[in-house]
């Protein structure tokens, strides 16, 4: 949180981080040093994810290096609203999968002062903008788009492709269901 003066006025105000990719590049690994580091600070930090990812946990967030910090499950953005009202710092992961209202609680959130950081894929696996990411991409501060490495060519991957079969949009997966493939490889639609 930042303190501006004017006159003899002080505004609090926050801001939105937001940070996006594919499947294995990193986004919720630096969501939680991101939220370690605040902590380290002595910022009172509040972790959010949708209650449907249970992949590796039902409570923490676990990135595929099985880094974790402890989190809470919430079935709606709105939840977040009202579980956040003491932290300085609050940080949501898996953004892709809640509600679009999920942009109004973010800025509602750095409105009030709050540093909010965003994880989540920026594209399904369709290579289609998924979810609210892309109205949070508009609104944030900041945003960090990383990339994973392709599994075919080797270079930036920022899709990320099923391998199986289903057509569903929600499809909780590993290595064994998403492969991370850069453009070409992924418009080709082969995968070694």
């Amino acid at each position: 949180m930042f303190l501006e003066y004017t006159g003899n006025k002080r505004h609090k105000y926050g801001w939105i981080e937001v940070v996006c990719g594919s499947m294995f590049s990193g986004k919720t690994e630096e969501l939680i040093r991101r939220l370690k580091r605040a902590q380290f600070a002595g910022q009172k930090i509040e972790i959010f994810k949708p209650d449907v990812d249970v992949r590796y946990d039902d409570e923490e967030v676990i990135s595929h290096d099985e880094n974790a910090i402890s989190s809470t499950p919430v079935e709606s953005s709105g939840n977040i609203l009202i579980l956040s009202n003491a932290a300085e710092v609050v940080g949501i992961d898996e953004a892709q999968f809640f509600d679009v209202e999920l942009v109004n609680v973010c800025n509602q959130l750095a409105n009030m002062g709050k540093r909010v950081i965003v994880a989540g894929l920026d594209m399904d696996y369709k290579g289609r903008p998924f979810g609210p990411m892309p109205g949070l991409m508009a609104i944030a501060e900041y945003v960090t788009k990383v990339h994973a490495i392709c599994v075919n060519c080797g270079s930036l991957a920022n899709h990320s492709y099923r391998v199986t079969g289903s057509d569903k949009l929600i499809e909780l997966g590993e290595t064994n269901e998403y492969k991370p493939l850069c453009r070409a490889c992924f418009n080709s639609g082969t995968i070694k």
